[in-house]
């Protein structure tokens, strides 16, 4: 019987090779991503794989193409329709693919349309039972068809994607060598034969843990739930199957890897404010005047609120954003009347948001900030 974990080590090993990850985590899951290709049908969801950098050159073509050799039926699609994805996933061209998208930027990026349908596709193939609908045949002869969508997705790219293929990926931020890094050229002819003698061999061993691996509910470090727990129960559940060393750093490569993706999340730009409003302006006070928020949320570094589309954030638009969320009474969050030395202002109350920080932030800091100087319980 084939050694899963000495299995992986080989297919880490290659990786290695041919790619400078960031950190070791990235190791890891693009590791666990693979064998999971080959094992599609013991899961209900399936998490995206994506290669992403600011700037060129940063090697994510390069993971790509590694990750192209190990795993089954890899179908680059660049350039594919919605529509050549939706038939080659139902199986007529003779098997399930695993689809890679490189330069996916072009597809999703600023300059690009929207491309809903492969949006659409991307989403709804993460979990297993969704179809995509589309009305086929000729002219006023035609019928509602459902196409499967379920299948393995690894994606590269410059920026960011949509929000809703983020939340179901395993995001890998790429970056350029350092000149002490060191790779292996990746030579075509020589080494997709290596990397497809891997992915045979990967093949082999996941029908001899198919069984095993389809009854399992692996379980999740603390503190991953709901989204991040569908995109890594299935290499969580591959790493408890081959054992030795792999069950532990799977669990702290999810750890890493969803606390980065949370830092990194740009998607939710609502939660980011939130949660520099518990953390870095009502830390400690009770309320505060809406002209004072907005100064001190402007003048946080590494925080976008000083340049939302060229204008620093205001009243009109915190009074927006505040507001689709509710108090614990059910109220939409709002400016209210605070007494100052100098009068009324408006302004907003900590307990409005007491609600909003418990349901939708990550947790605060362990060890609490303190109040910013001169901003103490009263204002």
């Amino acid at each position: 019987m084939t050694d899963g974990a000495a299995l992986l080590n080989e297919v880490e090993a290659f990786h290695r090779r041919f790619n400078v990850f960031p950190q070791e985590a990235a190791y890891v899951a693009v590791t666990l991503w693979d064998a999971h290709a080959h094992l599609l049908d013991a899961f209900d969801s399936t998490p995206r794989l994506a290669f992403l950098s600011p700037e060129p050159g940063s090697g994510k073509s390069r993971a790509l193409e590694v990750v192209e050799s190990l795993v089954p039926r890899a179908m680059a699609a660049v350039d594919a329709s919605a529509s050549a994805l939706f038939r080659s996933v139902s199986g007529i061209d003779g098997g399930r693919p695993t689809i890679l998208f490189d330069e996916i930027d072009t597809i999703f990026g600023p300059k690009a349309g929207e491309n809903e349908q492969l949006r659409g596709f991307i989403n709804a193939g993460h979990t297993r039972g969704r179809v995509m609908y589309r009305c086929v045949g000729d002219g006023s002869n035609q019928q509602v068809q459902g196409f499967p969508s379920f299948c393995a997705v690894a994606v590269a790219g410059l920026g960011s994607l949509p929000d809703t293929i983020l939340t179901r990926s395993i995001i890998i931020r790429m970056r350029r060598r350092a000149r002490n890094e060191k790779a292996e050229q990746f030579r075509t002819r020589i080494h997709v034969r290596e990397g497809n003698a891997l992915r045979d061999r990967l093949a082999k061993w996941a029908e001899t843990v198919q069984e095993q691996v389809t009854d399992a509910f692996p379980e999740m470090p603390e503190g991953i739930t709901d989204r991040p727990a569908d995109v890594w129960e299935p290499l969580l559940a591959i790493a408890d199957a081959v054992g030795g060393h792999w069950p532990r750093r799977a669990r702290e490569a999810c750890l890493t890897l969803v606390k980065a993706s949370r830092s990194n999340d740009k998607g939710s730009v609502g939660v980011r404010l939130l949660t520099d409003l518990r953390d870095h302006v009502l830390s400690g006070i009770d309320r505060l005047p809406t002209v004072a928020i907005l100064d001190r949320l402007n003048a946080l570094d590494d925080a976008p609120w000083a340049d939302l589309n060229g204008r620093p954030l205001d009243s009109r638009r915190l009074s927006r954003m505040l507001s689709e969320y509710v108090t614990a009474d059910g109220e939409p969050v709002a400016s209210r009347n605070i007494k100052t030395g100098g009068g009324v202002l408006k302004g907003y109350y900590a307990t409005d948001l007491h609600d909003a920080w418990q349901r939708y932030c990550p947790p605060p800091p362990e060890s609490p900030l303190p109040p910013l100087p001169g901003c103490e319980n009263t204002v």
